[in-house]
């Protein structure tokens, strides 16, 4: 099986070779740019990601040689990587968290080590940035704020997408909610939802009732329903289960799933927090 076959079946039905197949790709020289690239942005999916894998993507990271694209798709790649493994904690030792404990932290001072190197291209500085903070660090915030106070408006994008994992930028969120830019205005719709803000509520609401939204942007919205106010849920999106395009109906049905969940989650601890009080 090569690269074009693996494209056209779901990564968690890829052969256990899928890992050796992108891999060789990523690390052969003559091997076409564009299969390349694609192998770049293939390898951070979990059924292939380990420590060998993190390790080819970032030596392409830290690669001069390399294009910028290719730096860019390395480090993108290793994101999701990082983010399961800071959620986890390494705490269980049973579950898979596709790289080791000594991987993620090599990873971690590998990339704060470029981002402070001038000399390396601010789109991949951007990346890189955009990748870290899935796994966020103390020297993040004054480099999301940095970013964010920045007059150009790819740094201000990053640093609103930055936001959706690293807390204390409420204000600057919902300043973000007001700007006309519609890549900004997206971002800032999703760190809304992923920070749970309140105040973000009226512009929820708007989204999702404006039959013009688009698709990306209404998804953004039905997922930060579920943060912001899940007890609200089945008024706002309950409707959107009889949308004509699936990948609302199937993001409505999910959303209100983990909203149920989440209040019945609520109602038995304060259940139990009641027999603690009785006792």
């Amino acid at each position: 099986m090569n690269l074009k076959a693996l494209m056209e079946i779901p990564s968690w039905d890829w052969p256990e070779n899928a890992d050796a197949i992108i891999g060789k790709i990523l690390t052969t020289e003559k091997a076409a740019p564009s299969d390349r690239l694609l192998a770049a942005e293939m390898a951070g999916e979990p059924t292939v990601m380990n420590d060998a894998m993190a390790d080819i993507l970032l030596a392409i990271v830290q690669n001069k040689n390399e294009t910028n694209d290719m730096r860019s798709a390395a480090v993108i790649s290793l994101g999701p990587a990082l983010e399961y493994a800071d959620t986890m904690e390494f705490d269980d030792y049973d579950e898979d968290f596709m790289i080791s404990e000594a991987s993620f932290e090599k990873i971690q001072q590998a990339l704060r080590r470029l981002f402070m190197d001038s000399d390396v291209h601010e789109d991949v500085r951007r990346r890189i940035l955009e990748a870290s903070v899935r796994a966020p660090q103390n020297w993040h915030r004054d480099a999301v704020r940095a970013a964010y106070m920045s007059d150009n408006e790819d740094w201000r994008l990053t640093a609103i997408f930055c936001m959706s994992f690293i807390g204390g930028f409420e204000n600057q969120i919902l300043e973000s909610l007001n700007n006309n830019d519609p890549d900004i205005f997206y971002e800032a719709v999703c760190a809304a939802g992923n920070m749970g803000l309140e105040k973000a509520w009226p512009h929820i609401l708007k989204i999702i009732s404006d039959p013009d939204t688009d698709q990306p942007l209404l998804l953004a919205a039905i997922d930060a329903v579920v943060n912001i106010q899940p007890e609200e849920a089945h008024h706002v999106i309950g409707h959107l289960v009889n949308h004509e395009d699936q990948d609302i109906v199937d993001a409505a049905f999910e959303a209100l799933g983990m909203a149920d969940a989440f209040l019945e989650a609520e109602n038995d601890n304060d259940d139990d927090d009641d027999d603690d009080d009785g006792r």
